[in-house]
């Protein structure tokens, strides 16, 4: 006979389930999940892509714990259209009240609180009737008649189409009113979080100081590519996979804004940066700005020359690459001595401090500039063989390939 002070063994089981829960979190570097807080943060949709059982869901658990928000899961592909888009309800007087779409449970749930965070899961299983109902739902944010408050995030999670049960690609008009992230796993983190200690979602921290000028180069960075690339402001894919990504139009283009308004305001990572990037406006398009951004940073070459002994040149190969060239460039603008040789000063510095051979063909192209009366400065002579090496080195391979 089993003794009545003895425990049940449902009730042990429960205790050890309890402990198995028992997590703590850890701030530690990664790029993904800062991502998916960036985004957020920014009150944009956004779409986890990734292969079944590597954590999205778990991901967005410990999301809205994080923020604090109550978690709403709505598994996409159960439901039907009206369940997003509202159920008709006959009034007393349809005629004179017409006839309101009743909204589900979860949505009045939702409004009622205030704030939450709306799961859109499963959603490359949902039909093309459901995709079109949550149009609204994800841009618009209203369900049948109800708006959902401010204070409620989206993010949606989706298998590929090649490892859903009952795959669909995403409709155009859908995958385009999202923030599209590659959802992976990194072995080390899986490794500390089943040993009990996962990453810690944190918020991006912005900087009052920093929104004005945030918005302005976000601006400035958007509108500046699509004035010289105006093939860029809407590109919709031919291929119908590539359609239920990120493509550029106006709205992906006024979502990117958005999202380098956040990062230079938070101080984000470039690697965050271009995973939202991409994810928003697709690989090409989204690399394009990276770079523009990258050009934009750069110092500029009147400042460098007006004061070479403080010149702080990037660290970068291809940055200092394109700082050297606009140099010289300013140079043969407005040919003037000083400036010839506060330019060759510069060159010297650039061959102190980085790869001799980035200085190689703006020393060449400054050394033609020079005018007869002007004498030559002592870096010439110093750069000279590193110029002239080059050379050799060029005839050398010219010969060999012949």
């Amino acid at each position: 006979m089993p003794n009545p002070s003895d425990p049940r063994p449902l009730d042990v089981a429960a205790g050890l389930l309890a402990l198995l829960k028992e997590t703590t979190t850890e701030l530690r570097p990664d790029a993904q999940l800062e991502a998916l807080m960036l985004a957020v943060s920014a009150d944009l949709p956004v779409l986890l892509w990734g292969e079944p059982g590597i954590g999205k869901t778990a991901a967005l658990t410990q999301l809205a714990e994080a923020l604090e928000l109550p978690l709403t899961t709505v598994i996409a592909s159960v439901h039907e259209p009206s369940d997003f888009a509202g159920l008709p309800v006959v009034g007393d007087d349809p005629a004179v009240q017409g006839v309101p779409m009743a909204p589900p449970d979860w949505a009045v749930r939702l409004v009622r609180a205030g704030e939450g965070l709306l799961f859109l899961d499963e959603l490359s299983t949902a039909p093309p009737a459901v995709q079109a109902a949550l149009l609204r739902v994800v841009l618009e944010r209203r369900i049948g008649t109800l708006t959902l408050p401010p204070g409620v995030r989206i993010v949606a999670a989706a298998n590929p189409r090649a490892s859903a049960a009952d795959g669909w690609e995403l409709s155009p008009p859908l995958a385009n009113r999202f923030v599209h992230l590659q959802w992976s796993y990194d072995h080390e983190v899986v490794v500390r979080g089943l040993g009990g200690t996962w990453p810690k979602a944190v918020l991006p921290q912005l900087a009052p100081d920093k929104l004005p000028e945030a918005v302005a180069f976000a601006r400035r960075a958007v509108c500046g590519l699509l004035a010289v690339r105006p093939a860029l402001v809407h590109q919709l894919p031919k291929n119908e996979a590539r359609r239920g990504g990120a493509w550029p139009s106006p709205r992906s283009w006024d979502m990117t804004l958005r999202l380098v308004a956040f990062a230079v305001a938070s101080g984000t990572s470039r690697e965050v940066l271009s995973m939202l990037v991409r994810g928003t406006v697709g690989d090409g398009p989204g690399l394009e700005l990276l770079a523009s951004l990258d050009r934009m940073d750069l110092p500029d070459p009147e400042a460098l020359l007006a004061d070479p002994a403080t010149a702080v040149l990037p660290e970068r190969g291809d940055l200092r690459q394109a700082v050297l060239d606009g140099i010289v460039e300013a140079v043969r603008k407005r040919p003037e001595q000083s400036r010839w040789d506060a330019a060759w000063s510069l060159l010297l510095r650039a061959w102190e401090t980085g790869a001799p051979d980035l200085v190689v063909v703006p020393a060449a192209t400054l050394a033609a500039l020079r005018h007869e009366d002007w004498p030559v400065p002592p870096a010439i002579e110093r750069l000279a063989g590193v110029v002239s090496l080059s050379r050799r080195a060029d005839l050398a391979a010219v010969g060999v390939s012949r």
